[in-house]
């Protein structure tokens, strides 16, 4: 059975010499076919960090896009990025009466 580990880079050959395997696909590290897993319990990841300890590979649910109203205040980058749809036809820069709801800045 393969267990993916949460190695940090300073410590790659610590893990390497315990029997550690790099996976560069997935770029992480695991342990395959141990019977002992004590060596590597403080590279077992969370839960939180997205990797089963008994996941093949790193199984990332996708993220669904909800589009937020602008007046949250919230600005939205990267992966989380949603455009919202254009209520007028005005220019971005401008602020007429039917867009001043969901404009930014007033």
């Amino acid at each position: 059975m393969r267990f993916n580990l949460k190695v940090p880079f300073a410590e790659k050959d610590a893990a390497k010499a315990l029997g550690a395997r790099w996976d560069a696909a997935s770029k992480l590290w695991y342990v395959e076919g141990k019977a002992d897993m004590a060596p590597f319990a403080k590279w077992s990841p969370t839960p939180r960090d997205g990797a089963a300890p008994s996941s093949a590979a790193p199984s990332r649910a996708p993220v669904k896009a909800k589009a937020q109203s602008a007046s949250a205040g919230i600005v939205q980058i990267g992966s989380r990025y949603v455009e919202l749809p254009r209520v007028c036809e005005c220019l971005p820069w401008d602020v007429c009466d039917k867009c001043r709801a969901t404009a930014l800045s007033a």
